[in-house]
């Protein structure tokens, strides 16, 4: 029997350097499959999809809500060619009764344990409409390596540079923040993989970066520090969504080869200034990750803000527009206030603005949109402020003995932007 995996294509952010990291919900899903199963993936971001391939089974892995749309129409596709479909990951979850429409079977939840049944039912034609595993979590001692190896390495190099690959040693989320469908998704306890499989897994992977994509480390403090203790001497240098902001477990995040982390910036305080500098102090960069459009920002405020980024001195700045993806807290509070515009689904991209500001005209939320990305970046590109950032990561594995990359350029040629 053979699977032919699909992660479809989305509309880019145009302010974002122009990459594309190897996606994860592929591989951990892959993972899942059975073993004796043939399986063909295609991730349409980085290569053309073949519709006259051979399968058994069209499998689509859809991440994104600005990926629907698309994963619909080559579902539509294959299904007009007599082929089977099944859709599973987050968005699929997301967006399950539209979905419904264009497969024959969705999957809701995850997958491990689960797929033995599926291929089952669908050898012997009896494939069912939906498969709800929704919050029945499986043992986090069945999530296995990820299946790294169905990706086309090579596309996944940005200017000759190959990009992080991606692990998760936890899942779930105790934070219930308003803009995340993680709370609907994936439950609200912190659900940590045992440290010896994800050591086991991150092992495996021959690249040196890392982007380790959990919701949040800083959920439990003591499995924070036996993770970083764990993963330490394995000299990697990776990427993380917040670390605890504590002096043992940041010297200890420091000495695991933490490179950078995304950090939600979310307000002008001392604190986040503070939080800045101790990670930068550290040798830890520091993107700031800033929603645009709450209820208490007006274009004044968005100025002062980014003002505020450029003082402190953030490695790197993703501005997005707040969007009220489906089965979020916020979702829930526009829709009761009516100041949700459209579900044109394609447009959730977090680049546009698709609700009702309370400050601000919609046009003038874009129009501050493309500000803060412009002031931010009117010094240097975006590219090279990455570039320094991948810079400071080679030095690091110079000094260890793990970088095998080409010779450094020289830094002092790099000019600023020009007018």
């Amino acid at each position: 029997m053979k699977i032919k995996l699909i992660y479809p294509k989305w509309p880019k952010l145009k302010n974002q350097p122009e990459f594309n990291l190897p996606p994860h919900g592929p591989v951990c899903f892959a993972a899942a499959v059975p073993k004796e199963i043939e399986l063909s993936f295609c991730d349409e971001n980085v290569e053309p999809l073949d519709f006259n391939e051979g399968a058994d089974l069209v499998c689509l892995s859809v991440m994104l809500t600005c990926q629907m749309p698309r994963a619909w129409e080559i579902a539509d596709r294959f299904r007009q060619s007599g082929k089977k479909v099944i859709f599973g990951g987050i968005a699929s979850m997301l967006h399950y009764e539209e979905t419904a429409a264009h497969a024959d079977s969705v999957f809701l939840g995850e997958a491990e344990g689960r797929m033995e049944e599926v291929i089952a039912d669908f050898k012997r034609g009896a494939l069912k409409k939906v498969y709800n595993y929704l919050h029945d979590f499986p043992d986090t001692r069945l999530i296995g390596t990820a299946r790294r190896e169905i990706l086309n390495r090579p596309l996944y190099n940005f200017r000759g540079v190959q990009m992080v690959d991606l692990v998760h040693a936890s899942r779930g989320c105790r934070f219930n923040c308003f803009p995340c469908c993680t709370p609907y998704l994936g439950g609200c306890k912190f659900r940590p993989r045992p440290i010896d499989l994800v050591v086991k897994e991150i092992e495996s992977i021959r690249n040196n970066r890392l982007f380790i994509v959990d919701n949040s480390l800083a959920q439990d403090d003591q499995w924070e520090k036996e993770l970083f203790k764990a993963i330490a001497p394995l000299k990697k240098k990776w990427v993380s969504h917040p670390i605890k902001d504590d002096d043992e477990i940041l010297d200890l995040a420091a000495k695991a080869g933490c490179w950078y982390v995304y950090q939600a910036v979310v307000d002008t305080s001392e604190h986040i200034r503070k939080k800045v500098k101790r990670l930068q102090e550290r040798g830890i960069g520091v993107e700031g990750t800033i929603i645009l459009g709450m209820d208490d920002h007006d274009e004044d405020y968005i100025k002062r803000l980014v003002d505020f980024l450029l003082e402190i001195k953030l490695d790197l700045a993703e501005f997005t527009v707040l969007t009220p993806f489906a089965h979020t807290p916020i979702r829930a509070q526009l829709e009761k206030q009516g100041r949700i515009l459209h579900n044109h689904w394609i447009n959730y991209t977090g680049g546009e603005v698709v609700y009702k500001p309370a400050k601000m005209s919609v046009d003038a939320l874009q129009k501050m949109y493309e500000y803060a990305w412009n002031t931010f970046y009117s010094d240097y590109t975006k590219e090279v402020k990455m570039a320094k950032l991948y810079l400071k990561v080679i030095e690091k594995e110079k000094l260890d003995g793990t970088y095998s990359g080409p010779p450094l350029r020289d830094r002092s040629k790099w000019g600023k932007k020009q007018p």
